[in-house]
């Protein structure tokens, strides 16, 4: 019996993390689209390569904790707290809810900078193709040097994350921990 309660609880914690990230993600998204595409109309194409970088890194970076959150040893973590070590217990919270994280690091905020680069891309193309009277579909090669840009630089970035786990949530774990004081 006590089974059943804790997989009827789980679930709808479950459907609660869900609602939760759906609507988080939703709003963010709409945000920062609007922002983006909005700001990125205004710019210059240099200006707008640069913003659009900027969106891939985030994305890789946010992808690199993700992973390193899951990989990371509490153990090494408890050590630092002992020693008073500045950040150790945010680290400790961060890798106790190692799931969370990943999802929010590597799937929201990822997949956010994704769509994000989709749609600054495209108006890159559209300000080049005006700008240099380009005649052949100029989309195409801007979606896929950026896919391979994001999914390459994700690629290196795990396996980093997993040889740096320690160090990278050390320092999301002292980062936020300011930010909580």
């Amino acid at each position: 019996m006590k089974k059943k309660s804790k997989n009827k609880r789980d679930s709808k914690e479950d459907i609660k993390w869900f609602i939760t990230v759906f609507i988080t993600t939703f709003i963010l998204s709409l945000f920062f689209s609007f922002i983006s595409t909005t700001a990125i109309d205004d710019l210059e194409i240099i200006p707008a390569i640069v913003i659009l970088i900027v969106v891939i890194l985030v994305g890789i970076l946010f992808d690199i904790i993700g992973v390193a959150v899951t990989v990371a040893n509490e153990e090494e973590f408890h050590a630092m707290a002992s020693k008073k070590v500045s950040g150790s217990k945010t680290s400790i919270k961060l890798i106790r809810a190692s799931t969370k994280v990943a999802n929010i690091c590597a799937d929201v905020i990822g997949d956010i900078c994704g769509v994000l680069s989709g749609a600054i891309s495209a108006i890159i193309t559209i300000k080049m193709t005006e700008k240099f009277n380009i005649h052949f579909e100029l989309q195409f090669l801007m979606s896929a040097f950026v896919a391979s840009l994001t999914v390459g630089g994700k690629a290196l970035g795990k396996n980093f994350a997993k040889n740096n786990s320690t160090k990278i949530i050390k320092m999301v774990g002292k980062i936020l921990s300011i930010s909580e004081k």
